[in-house]
This record gives C-alpha cells, structure tokens and sequence, in this order.
C-alpha cells in the first residue's frame, strides 16, 4: 500500500488539538476498528484492532514528537506494518489543521483487497472527521495532555 494522507480542520485552539492527540487511550472513541490503545510508557503503545473480524494485536512506538508539531511513530512488533506522521498547524486563535499521514503494509488477502477498494482509505477519512466531531463536542476542552519532547535517536 501506498501513503495515505488526509487532514481535517477543527474549531479549537492548536494546543488542544495536539493536546487531546497525546491521549492515545482515548482513540477508540473516534478511531473505526480500534478496540483499545494501552499507553506502556512516554514512547510506546500496545494497540487492540478488530477490523472486519480479524483481531490484531501490535505495539508502536513514537520516534519523534514536538509538542503543538508533530507525532511520529511506527510498529515494533505484531502483524501490522505502518509507520506515519500527525502534523499540527494553527490557522488562528480557534482553528488548527491536523493532517496524518500514514504508510500501511497489508498482512493477508482480506487486507490486500481492503486496500484495493479503498477501504482504508475511507477508515482513515471516517476517523479524522470524527476527531473533529470528539474535540468539538468537548468545547475545545482537551481530556488530558502530554507535552514532553522525544527525538528520533
């Protein structure tokens, strides 16, 4: 699979945008197919999807990270390979643009054909919009923060 990129604009402020991104547990409240994010530690995560029926289980971790910026991560282990980027960018006191861009590797035919037909493409649509729906909804009030710095090393 190629590169996936798609952005959406909220209604919020740069630093609850970001803000609310660093709280990877709350994912499953906006993200279509992902069950649970469990935050090991500042870099890793271990993540629980189920799309389509077929349960994934993989870890990723963050390789750079600047608060209001940007966040990098990529898999360290499981059947699913990816890698990618969420970008911050304000466009006033009260709206920011986040785009994520990604890479994903198919594992398996059922991923394989996803991919043909686009439909990762369209989960990835889906979960910006609702990202924009769950920041909104909360007033631009963030559920938590985290604003350390990591580097790629």
């Amino acid at each position: 699979m190629g590169m996936v990129r798609e952005s959406v604009e909220v209604e919020v402020p740069l630093r609850a945008a970001y803000n609310q991104w660093t709280q990877f547990e709350e994912f499953p409240n906006f993200m279509e197919g992902v069950e649970e994010v469990e935050q090991i530690d500042d870099s890793h995560n271990h993540w629980t999807t189920k799309i389509a029926g077929v349960r994934r289980d993989f870890d990723t971790e963050i390789v750079d990270q600047l608060a209001d910026d940007r966040i990098t991560w990529r898999t360290i282990s499981g059947d699913t390979r990816q890698s990618g980027t969420v970008l911050f960018e304000s466009l006033g006191d009260n709206r920011t643009r986040v785009e994520l861009v990604m890479d994903v590797e198919p594992s398996g035919p059922a991923e394989t054909l996803a991919d043909w037909i686009g439909t990762f493409d369209r989960r990835v649509k889906g979960d910006m919009r609702r990202f924009k729906e769950f920041i909104e909804a909360r007033g631009g009030h963030e559920s938590g923060s985290w604003r350390g710095r990591i580097t790629p090393g």
